[in-house]
């Protein structure tokens, strides 16, 4: 890799990192190596099947929902608007989840889902 790619990929690198959870940021700085297998581990399950990036973000948003993991939501609907997802896109995904999970975690989901757009929105 020349100096110059990375270079440039460093400072993505430290551009996401940045935004992401304290806590995560830690673990990645306590555990280096693991961060690497795990990120290496998550490109390899992105890779494996014909999903484009968008759809996987979308995929994934809705599994946190369900999950009712707030964390992994906000992450996903963040990650999910980088690859192109619109703000209706994730709202639907949220809304998606009523008739499978319920009103009161699809109205969770879409509060998680809400915060990350207006954040962007203000971005």
């Amino acid at each position: 890799m020349t100096k110059i790619m990375f270079a440039l990929a460093r400072m993505i690198h430290d551009s996401i990192m940045g935004r992401l959870p304290k806590r995560y940021r830690q673990f990645f700085e306590d555990y280096p190596e693991v961060g690497k297998a795990y990120e290496a581990y998550g490109e390899a399950v992105a890779q494996a099947g014909p999903l484009d990036e968008k759809t996987r973000c979308l995929v994934k948003l809705a599994m946190s929902i369900s999950g009712r993991m707030e964390g992994g939501a906000k992450s996903h609907a963040h990650k999910a608007l980088e690859a192109g997802a619109t703000p209706d896109e994730i709202r639907h995904v949220a809304v998606l989840a009523a008739p499978t999970l319920g009103f009161p975690n699809m109205m969770a989901g879409l509060s998680w889902v809400d915060a990350v757009l207006e954040d962007w929105k203000n971005d």
